[in-house]
């Protein structure tokens, strides 16, 4: 096996196990009326702690600013979040969760917690270190080799011709 064929298979490798363990994670918690979509939101908003704006939120999430919009306005009319107009930017809409998410944060995360035991039962804590430190030594390589911000539309908040990346 060549060093190309390995880093193919990790590559698939990691990119499958994330997918399956989303969708597995997904099934759990169709049944609270969450998608994949809605939860990682609230996830993400939830690990936030504070307001994040709408391009911080697609950011996190990996989609284009016009994609998470269109979750947005849904998960506001089902009462999941509150939008406000940021203090400092009146383009800017901050995302909050609501009082509906709140009280389902809790089970997403025991859903989670679940979930992890479960997958990991049988690996070893050493194995486990291991695969840590590999993917932790990946995602610091990739910031390292990260080149400076490029010229882009402006986000909220964002000085004019610049974007914010995410880590």
């Amino acid at each position: 096996m060549s060093p190309g064929d390995t880093t193919e298979i990790f590559g698939q490798l990691l990119h499958g196990t994330a997918r399956a363990w989303r969708q597995k994670l997904d099934e759990r918690l169709k049944p609270m009326g969450l998608s994949q979509a809605k939860w990682r939101t609230l996830m993400h908003l939830s690990i936030a702690g504070d307001a994040l704006t709408q391009a911080e939120i697609a950011a996190r999430l990996g989609v284009e600013e016009p994609s998470v919009v269109t979750l947005l306005h849904r998960l506001e009319r089902e009462d999941w979040i509150t939008r406000t107009n940021s203090a400092l930017d009146r383009r800017c809409k901050m995302v909050l969760l609501g009082r509906r998410a709140q009280r389902v944060i809790a089970q997403i995360n025991s859903s989670a917690k679940t979930l992890r035991h479960e997958l990991l039962a049988d690996i070893s804590t050493p194995d486990l270190q291991m695969c840590m430190k590999v993917l932790a030594r990946i995602q610091r390589s990739r910031r390292e080799k990260r080149q400076a911000p490029r010229p882009r539309r402006a986000g909220c908040g964002a000085p004019v011709g610049w974007a914010q990346r995410p880590d």
